[in-house]
């Protein structure tokens, strides 16, 4: 069952609907060998310092790219989240434009408190925005909808990420000690 949206939208837009709906995995080459990078990234979370952060969450975002034959996408971390009275944006993707590369921007503190914020929402906020890229550049979608099947591929990603280290029980111990 499609979103409220869905009837807003264009015939065309409707048929990309669809075909993104019906898209529901990812399957991420040699996912085990990530879990260090996404040990690395959890850590410098917890550590608060914006370009360690940054520096992770590229290494990962890069590898799964690589791993996907997809295009490369740069990542930018900032540090607390814009808001209004309504909502505050986690993350945000920029397709690329002309011959520039595309881009990923993520918060990692939230709006209200600024805390730095707990590591398995920061992941799925990275993969959230990660998977806009993929939705053009790999799967050739003319838009990138919030369709279940979107949602359905950033969760077969972050599942297949936290696989490794869900056997493991003193990995990632600390990851929902800073919600915000």
């Amino acid at each position: 069952m499609p979103f409220a949206y869905y009837k807003r939208l264009s015939r065309k837009q409707q048929s990309v609907y669809r075909k993104s709906d019906g898209i529901t995995t990812l399957r991420l080459p040699k996912a085990a060998d990530l879990s260090p990078l996404v040990m690395r990234l959890e850590y410098s979370l917890r550590s608060g310092v914006p370009t360690s952060v940054e520096t992770e969450a590229q290494s990962l975002l890069s590898a799964i790219v690589e791993r996907l034959q997809a295009p490369p996408v740069r990542v930018s971390v900032l540090t607390v989240r814009p808001h209004d009275e309504y909502a505050e944006l986690h993350g945000l993707y920029r397709p690329a434009a002309g011959r520039g590369q595309a881009q990923i921007a993520v918060w990692m503190h939230t709006a209200r408190r600024q805390r730095v914020v707990a590591f398995k929402t920061f992941l799925r906020t990275l993969l959230h925005e990660l998977c806009h890229h993929l939705d053009y550049e790999l799967l050739g979608l003319a838009e990138s909808f919030h369709t279940v099947g979107f949602y359905k591929r950033e969760s077969s990603l972050f599942k297949q990420l936290l696989a490794p280290a869900s056997q493991d029980p003193h990995a990632l111990a600390g990851a929902n000690a800073n919600t915000g």
